[in-house]
């Protein structure tokens, strides 16, 4: 009789002990999901959200580019150079603008969004590498002819028009007002809402 009460004993045991650590992992997880923050990143936040030419522009295609400065400027090819950094609130409305010049000139032009936490800290810079036109604020475009010479070199959100008149002259273009307005669809809601 005794080794059945002991049997019984250590079973109810058991079922406490059982008992007290579920109760413990569901206090824990009680206390996780009650910790986690939201993510709080968005188009008009100082956050990180991630690659910003794929949140809000629409477009992976640009980052990484396809080639360096260095050796668009050697293939004597125009280019669009322009600074960034994913948790700026600027560099995030101002990616619609830097897609929308791969959008037309992509073809002739090489296209080269630099990150400038990827830009290695150096005494000197050659003009070849992306660090030697780089003054201190994001956004920042520079637009190449083809002989290498800089065209552009603003900060802040340069005006897409703008940078179409520089990529005009050096294709000998026809001015905007004497073209057919050319459209741009839409791809997702964040660039149809910038556009």
């Amino acid at each position: 009789m005794n080794s059945i009460k002991w049997l019984f004993l250590q079973i109810k045991i058991i079922a406490n002990g059982w008992r007290l650590v579920s109760k413990c992992l569901l206090l824990l997880v009680c206390l996780f999901l009650v910790s986690v923050q939201p993510a709080l990143a968005g188009l008009k936040e100082d956050s990180y959200d991630g690659n910003i030419f794929v949140i809000y522009a629409g477009n992976g295609s640009l980052v990484p580019s396809k080639q360096t400065l260095g050796q668009a400027l050697a293939a004597h090819k125009p280019v669009f150079l322009a600074f960034y950094v994913d948790d700026s609130t600027d560099c995030k409305e101002y990616a619609i603008a830097i897609s929308q010049v791969q959008a037309f000139y992509g073809r002739v032009a090489e296209i080269i969004p630099i990150g400038v936490d990827t830009i290695p800290v150096k005494e000197t810079y050659d003009p070849t590498e992306p660090g030697y036109y780089y003054q201190g604020a994001v956004p920042q475009v520079l637009v190449f002819n083809q002989s290498g010479e800089v065209v552009l070199n603003k900060q802040g959100q340069v005006p897409f028009e703008e940078i179409d008149d520089k990529f005009r002259q050096i294709f000998n273009l026809l001015p905007r007002t004497e073209s057919v307005p050319l459209k741009r669809r839409s791809f997702n809601e964040f660039s149809s809402e910038l556009n």
